[in-house]
């Protein structure tokens, strides 16, 4: 880890950057959790689960690079949606509308690099700007974190640090 050179006294401080949570953004509209459990932009990509709408038990990974606009979309056990033959896929259009809701249009554009106008004001609008084309992605990174944060959700409600998370710094200082 990189030490702060600053003094403690020198830098501004702030109660969260004492405890062991992390500031929570929280979403510009809400949304519902049914349809798109799972959304972030993250890795250069924006990115989630999405709930299949014919199997209860499918859910599939969704991506779509930041820049290049490359597009990937799978099932959880490494299939390819069906629906990418066709350009971006019903899942990857239910992504971009529900990171929309969590981020607000202007932040998912400039993560994506998406040149923007004031007449551009839904997901489907924003898709319509990529030129992307089918890029495969591996999901599995994302499909774990997804796993993991349902596995918070079954956590008892506490105040107190979670264990796992003891690795994280003290003074928010990264370097």
């Amino acid at each position: 880890m990189i030490a702060d050179s600053a003094a403690p006294e020198a830098r501004p401080s702030s109660s969260w950057e004492h405890s062991s949570t992390a500031r929570v953004i929280p979403p510009v509209r809400p949304r519902k959790l049914a349809k798109v459990p799972f959304v972030e932009l993250a890795g250069g990509r924006l990115q989630g689960v999405v709930s299949s709408g014919s199997d209860i038990a499918r859910v599939y990974v969704s991506s779509i690079a930041a820049g290049t606009h490359g597009y990937s979309c799978g099932t959880n056990n490494n299939r390819p949606c069906g629906g990418l033959g066709h350009g971006m896929c019903k899942h990857l259009r239910a992504l971009v509308d529900e990171a929309v809701l969590q981020y607000g249009l202007d932040r998912v554009a400039r993560y994506l690099r998406v040149e923007v106008d004031a007449e551009v004001t839904t997901g489907a609008q924003l898709i319509a700007r990529m030129r992307g084309s089918r890029t495969p992605a591996a999901g599995e990174a994302v499909f774990s974190r997804f796993l993991r944060h349902l596995a918070y959700l079954e956590l008892p409600g506490t105040t107190g640090p979670l264990p796992e998370m003891h690795w994280f710094p003290a003074t928010g200082a990264v370097g």
